[in-house]
């Protein structure tokens, strides 16, 4: 599982078979969402994140769009 980045007590990772589309997972106090990057992030799916750490980890994620992309493309496309 590459991370990302961490920040705030979030952790942005992949999982290293991962599938396209471009997309993040994101993990805080025992909760997982997923978010879809393309020209900005969208919720796919959470499970036990409250609403407010969705909102920040979306934040986060619009924040670093362009580090995650570029992980992904070095880690999936060499």
């Amino acid at each position: 599982m590459p991370t990302i980045f961490t920040e705030d007590g979030f952790r942005f990772f992949f999982y290293s078979n991962e599938h396209r589309p471009i997309h993040v997972h994101v993990s805080h106090g025992g909760g997982e969402a997923v978010f879809e990057v393309g020209d900005n992030v969208l919720l796919k799916e959470s499970h036990g994140m409250s609403v407010q750490n969705l909102s920040k980890a979306e934040q986060l994620a619009e924040k670093k769009l362009q580090l995650i992309k570029d992980k992904w493309n070095v880690f999936f496309n060499g």
